[in-house]
Formats: C-alpha cells, sequence, structure tokens
C-alpha cells in the first residue's frame, strides 16, 4: 500500500531529492500535497508529475498561474495557511518538512498534533520550539523521524542500543570551506566563498550556516531535543571528509559509526520508510577503496564561536534558542545581499541575544512573537553598523 506523504518546500534541494525517492519507489509513496515559495514554473512540472491534490504558494500570482497551466483542476492555498493546509491534507500519513526558516515551524507542530508523522529536515522547528514539538508529538501519537544526514545516523547508530548504556552523541562536521582559516582570514570572505561548501551541495542558507558552524550549533540542540540528551553528553568533531555522518559513545566502550557518501537521498529514503527499514536503492555506494584516509580534529572554537553559542543558548532553554535561529537568518540573509561581512554574522546574533529577556517556557505565539522581535532587532543591529562603517 502507498503511503500518501506531503512535501512542504518541494522546490528546494531536500524537496527535489526526496522526490528522487519517491521516483524510484513510486510503488510505496504518493505525493498528495506539495507547496513551494518562489520556483513556480519547477512546481507546474511536479504537479504535471505527480498529480498531487493540493499545492501551496507564496502569492496570488504564483495561484493564479497554477491554475492558468495546471493540466487538471487542483487546490491551491497560500502563504502561510498553505503550508498548514498540506501539513494536514487529508489521507497525509507522513510530512516532509523541507522548509528553510521559522516557516517550518507552525506546520510541523500542527501536522504532529493530527497525527502525521513528520520527517524533519527543518532544523529551526526543533531549536525554537523543540518542547512545543514534543507537546504536539504526544498529543497525535505521532513521530518525528530526522532528515539531516548526522541526525539521520544517531538513529541509525542507536537503533538496538539502550539510550542508558550511552555515554556521549558525536556529531560530525566537514569543516566548511573555512576550515583552518583564522578571524583575520575571515574578514575578506565572499559570498562565493561561503557558498563553495567542500563536500555537500545544499541551498544558500545552510551552506552559509554550515561554514559559521552556526548550523553545527542548531545540530547540537537538534539532538538535545531528538534524543533527550543532556548538552553535556553532545560533542562535536571536524572530519574533513564527510564519509562519518555521526557516532555514538557507549559506556562499554563500544563506538558505532554511521558512514556513507555525501548523498541526501539516503538519509531521506531512510526517514521515509520510518527511520527503521532499509530498502534496496542506487543512491551513490560508498567504496572505502577510494578514500586515503580518515581523519578528525577538535572545531577551532575561538575563530568559530557559534558553537559556544549554541551549547549557551541551548542550555539557557527558554527562547534563547528561537533568538539564536532568528538572528542568524536575519543575518545570513544580509549576508547573501552583501549587507553585512560575513565576520559579523556571528556578532549580530551575539548581540541580539544580549539584548533580549528570555521567557522561560513560551507558548508557540510567543515564540512566534519572540522571532519576529528577533529579526527586526538584527536588522537594527545591521542597519547601525552600516551607518557607523
Amino acid at each position: 500500500m502507498q503511503k500518501s506523504i506531503a512535501i512542504i518546500g518541494s522546490t528546494g534541494s531536500i524537496g527535489t531529492q526526496t522526490l528522487d525517492v519517491v521516483r524510484a519507489h513510486p510503488e510505496d509513496f504518493r505525493v498528495v500535497a506539495m507547496t513551494a515559495n518562489r520556483q513556480t514554473d519547477l512546481l507546474i512540472e511536479f504537479i504535471r508529475e505527480f498529480r498531487p491534490e493540493f499545492v501551496g504558494v507564496r502569492d496570488e500570482e504564483q495561484a493564479e498561474k497554477i491554475k492558468r497551466e495546471s493540466p487538471y483542476s487542483v487546490e491551491v492555498g497560500l502563504g502561510i495557511e498553505g503550508l498548514i493546509a498540506a501539513a494536514t491534507w487529508s489521507g497525509v500519513a507522513m510530512v516532509v518538512n523541507a522548509v528553510v526558516g521559522a516557516a517550518g515551524i507552525m506546520p510541523t507542530i500542527v501536522a504532529l498534533k493530527n497525527g502525521k508523522d513528520v520527517a524533519l529536515a527543518n532544523k529551526e522547528t526543533l531549536v525554537a520550539a523543540g518542547q512545543l514539538v514534543w507537546q504536539a508529538a504526544e498529543v497525535g501519537k505521532s513521530q518525528v523521524i530526522p532528515v539531516d544526514s548526522e541526525h539521520a545516523a544517531i538513529l541509525q547508530c542507536l537503533l538496538g542500543n539502550e539510550m542508558n548504556s550511552i555515554q556521549k552523541l558525536v556529531l560530525t562536521a566537514s569543516g566548511g570551506p573555512f576550515r583552518g582559516y583564522t578571524k583575520e582570514m575571515l574578514k575578506n570572505v565572499t559570498v562565493s566563498n561561503a557558498l563553495a561548501h567542500p563536500t555537500w551541495k545544499m541551498g544558500a542558507k545552510i551552506t552559509v550556516d554550515s561554514s559559521t558552524l552556526v548550523n553545527k550549533g542548531f545540530e547540537i540542540i537538534e539532538a538535545h531535543y531528538l534524543y533527550h540528551t543532556p548538552y553535556d553528553q553532545i560533542d562535536v568533531l571536524i572530519h574533513p571528509q564527510s564519509i562519518i555522518h555521526s557516532m555514538v559513545y557507549y559506556h562499554d566502550g563500544a563506538v558505532m559509526a554511521q558512514l556513507g557518501s555525501a548523498d541526501m537521498r539516503i538519509p531521506i529514503q531512510f526517514a521515509l520508510y520510518g527511520g527503521n527499514i532499509r530498502v534496496k536503492s542506487s543512491w551513490n555506494p560508498l567504496d572505502l577503496t577510494t578514500i586515503s584516509s580518515l581523519t578528525f580534529e577538535p572545531p577551532d572554537r575561538k575563530t568559530f564561536p557559534a558553537l559556544d553559542l549554541a551549547y549557551h543558548c541551548g542550555r539557557t532553554g527558554g527562547t534563547y534558542p528561537a533568538v539564536f535561529n532568528a538572528a542568524n537568518e536575519a543575518a545570513v540573509i544580509a549576508f547573501l545581499d552583501e549587507q553585512l561581512p560575513y565576520y559579523q554574522i556571528v556578532e549580530t546574533v551575539m548581540r541580539t541575544l544580549d539584548a533580549h529577556d528570555s521567557i522561560s517556557s513560551p507558548t508557540l505565539d510567543q515564540v512566534m512573537e519572540i522571532d519576529a522581535w528577533a529579526r527586526m532587532e538584527a536588522a537594527r543591529i545591521i542597519r547601525e553598523r552600516r551607518a557607523f562603517s
């Protein structure tokens, strides 16, 4: 029997690779709802190919284009309401959340409350609203299954083992294009430099986050919620080859590691099948004979302070992680628009956090309000910096 899925963010990197998995296993999956932010023409191609019942887009202009060019009648929704409609569409068993940014928070929580399992690629959801996510999952008796390669790796390393036997979780990171740089060298980084990731092909925002190690900071907070693990038992290692995607250290001295090619379709497929079933595929098999060495080193926390900032925000809790996420998103957008130097991305986040009075147990409405505040505060800091530069 086919599993009906909704893909939130179908035209992005994770969304398009999810559709690759669906193409490879048409007997197991049917796309019944999908959304896109800007790439309307690509969405129309997907409508022709996958024939969903519902699509969500950003605005009325896109909706009208779809109604004109779609080969059959499809229901269309707009904005955040369109995302929520896709995430709660009748018959959907699993929602793939591939949206970038805080826009992914509400669809995840609503989907979980409505009993839909969520294959989660949207980091912001757990970073900004981790406790609320688990409350929603309990209400809907639903599951959150990680799509990130690192968290998919940890999930696989945990299978068949007791959580109380864990010594620590170790997230690996490639180190990005600026591994070995000094703080002074980061002052000359351009947008094209930051987007030249050495091993992974990702969207612009997450590629920049990977280069600053903010992305790894997000994953630390995600790991805390996904695996109910204290921050003191979550560590990070730089692994430039990106072959070992993460590891679990056990109390008996054993270390379980998951290896694979740098191909996101592997963890996506694992998530679509529920995070516990392996199905044959042709995705870039790993050939260890072509790898000369696997190396590891500690992260440079002085040059890349985002890791320690993430630990601080996670341990402090409340709305600090939401501010960390929102301020970073605003700063990265400014950098990509060449309105902010690269080395001031994390500095902008720090200054925004300094201006924040945390709420210890926020509601979803408060999380979204703080998210909006942090973006405005970060924008103010960026404008102020430009005025005096």
